[in-house]
């Protein structure tokens, strides 16, 4: 893609801090970070988001996805990491070409996580079956 921007990071068109680099997946660090050592974890054929990836493609990024995590938060010597990633841009998706979020996490750090609404059991039940029949 032409246009986009970890695409021109992956083409090396455009400066960045490349912690990790195979055949098929690059990491870097993110040029806006929550935290010191936030990266991002990129697939090197482009894919808009999660549903438009490839299988090959998404296990390749789960496979080097502990080894780069350890090397991050052993590195910032953090105390725990995010690990997300986010699909379309009403969900936070500011780049569209999948990638995943390596966030380290440090006590008191003041970054919230999502905080979830308790729902009646009667309406879980009923967004289950209806996920059941789309799959």
């Amino acid at each position: 893609m032409p246009n986009c921007l970890f695409c021109k990071i992956i083409n090396k068109e455009i400066p960045a801090d490349i912690i990790y680099e195979d055949d098929s997946v690059i990491a870097f660090l993110d040029i806006a970070p929550v935290n010191p050592g936030h990266t991002l974890l990129i697939p090197k054929k482009h894919a808009t988001d999660i549903l438009d990836s490839d299988p090959q493609s998404l296990s390749d990024l789960i496979k080097v996805s502990p080894k780069i995590s350890k090397a991050v938060i052993d590195s910032v010597n953090a105390t725990g990491f995010n690990f997300y990633q986010n699909n379309g841009e009403v969900a936070g998706q500011a780049v569209l070409h999948l990638h995943f979020h390596i966030i380290p996490r440090f006590e008191g750090d003041g970054h919230e996580l999502f905080k979830g609404t308790p729902m009646e059991f009667e309406k879980l039940k009923q967004i289950a079956e209806k996920i059941k029949t789309k799959l």
